[in-house]
């Protein structure tokens, strides 16, 4: 038996594994990408959840653009939710420098809520 063979009906190649002829496929490449902490967090939940999802954009070889743009999104709501809720609640350098803990506990407090907002609008939709 021939260890590779070509089907003219379909246009695939075979390879010979075993008693069986597997088709020879290969993913499309895909860019290298920096993926952050909030396109990883999303990539997790389409693994788990949304798994059809997760395997169309594996196999299309958009993934990793797409959890990348994830990722930016995230990370600029988050910066912008951060500042707009710290002006509101008053949360400034002349705080810092007068209470620092203070500060602190309520500057934890804004980044908590601001990324239970990101992961409910981008990251767990």
């Amino acid at each position: 038996m021939d260890k590779y063979i070509y089907d003219e009906k379909n246009g695939l190649w075979y390879e010979l594994q075993g008693d069986y002829y597997l088709p020879c496929l290969k993913l499309p490449e895909e860019v290298e990408v920096h993926i952050g902490a909030w396109g990883q967090h999303h990539r997790r939940y389409l693994k788990e959840h949304r798994k059809i999802a997760y395997t169309r954009l594996l196999t299309s070889g958009k993934l990793n653009r797409y959890l990348a743009d994830i990722d930016h999104q995230a990370e600029e709501l988050f910066s912008q939710l951060v500042s707009q809720m710290a002006a509101a609640e008053g949360v400034t350098e002349t705080l810092k420098a007068s209470d620092q803990m203070e500060w602190v506990r309520r500057t934890n407090s804004i980044r908590n809520r601001a990324g239970e907002i990101v992961e409910s609008e981008l990251i767990y939709y």
